[in-house]
């Protein structure tokens, strides 16, 4: 197997790749919130972002991560992740006292901000997005009496809703955009009165890493996207070159890199999701420079230039 894996490669690496503003956003606020706290607790709700590495990385300089809030004790400090959390969770923190700071994304809470508004005006919201997966999950809890979830086209025709001439779709930030519009077409084909919002919910990191993967997977033999298995976005970028027609591994870091995809691959796409760091790529092209002489091409698509401000709790700990 080693010997069929060793030749000559080139490497389309897709740009933009790995971290996004939000993920640096997220990130950022556990270190100065550690760094304020002077070696008192700083817990996390749920993973701060969905990678392990980098749960990992902040784990090891102090971060606690917890599932629920009943794991933080009354009066202590906990940071909310970047993929928001339902009225529910806030109300439990005011009750108990919580030194709350609040890592959410942005662009996660503009589709609260709307996913209240839909719902003040009367209109059924139609959640487009993953059960489960946590930003849907603290979405639906904005108006959880009025709010349905959409997984796929095939779910519309079962859709029961009190007046179909009030009808509004979100998005989950993360999905895949050529999917997500074949839903919310079969949701206007059902709902002809159907209202969304101003601007797409899909965020522009994953909108733009999707772009770039079609940038390079036409002419790949092989796609290996870096990112966590529980990472919505990484894993709509594994989903898209498969659909693509070009096989696509997703794996947490160049540990899982298997030989016996390399062989025969003589051009192979490399990207990572928007939570991945970005070392874990060079990782990759490293081992597979081991296998013989590589070709970097960057396919860049988009510069990104977003950035996101900090939340006052933690802005003025290094500033």
């Amino acid at each position: 197997m080693w010997s069929a894996a060793v030749a000559p490669r080139r490497v389309l690496l897709a740009s933009p790749r790995a971290f996004c503003a939000g993920v640096e956003r997220a990130i950022d606020v556990v270190d100065r919130a550690l760094e304020r706290a002077g070696g008192e607790p700083v817990h996390v709700r749920k993973q701060i972002v969905h990678n392990v590495h980098v749960v990992e990385e902040l784990a090891a300089k102090g971060a606690v991560f917890v599932e629920e809030l009943d794991a933080v004790p009354d009066g202590g400090t906990v940071v909310f992740s970047a993929h928001g959390v339902s009225p529910a969770v806030r109300d439990e923190a005011s009750r108990r006292g919580l030194d709350v700071i609040d890592a959410t994304c942005p662009l996660v809470a503009k589709v609260h901000i709307e996913a209240r508004r839909f719902a003040a005006r009367g209109d059924t919201v139609l959640l487009v997005g993953h059960a489960g997966h946590e930003e849907t999950e603290g979405t639906l809890g904005e108006a959880p009496e009025q709010t349905l979830l959409v997984e796929s086209a095939a779910d519309v025709a079962a859709l029961d809703v009190p007046d179909p001439a009030r009808v509004s779709y979100l998005t989950q930030t993360t999905l895949a955009v050529d999917e997500t519009a074949e839903i919310v077409d079969a949701l206007r084909a059902r709902f002809p009165a159907l209202r969304g919002p101003g601007t797409d919910d899909i965020c522009y990191a994953t909108t733009n890493r999707q772009e770039a993967l079609r940038a390079v997977s036409g002419e790949a033999d092989l796609v290996v996207v870096v990112g966590s298995a529980n990472s919505s976005n990484s894993l709509r970028l594994a989903e898209l070159a498969a659909r693509d027609g070009t096989a696509a591994h997703l794996i947490d870091d160049v540990g899982e890199l298997r030989l016996e995809w390399l062989a025969g691959a003589a051009t192979i796409g490399l990207t990572a999701g928007a939570s991945a760091p970005p070392r874990l790529v060079d990782d990759v092209i490293e081992a597979l420079s081991g296998l013989g002489p590589v070709d970097v091409e960057v396919r860049e698509t988009a510069v990104e230039t977003v950035r996101f401000g900090l939340p006052p709790q933690v802005r003025a700990a290094q500033d």
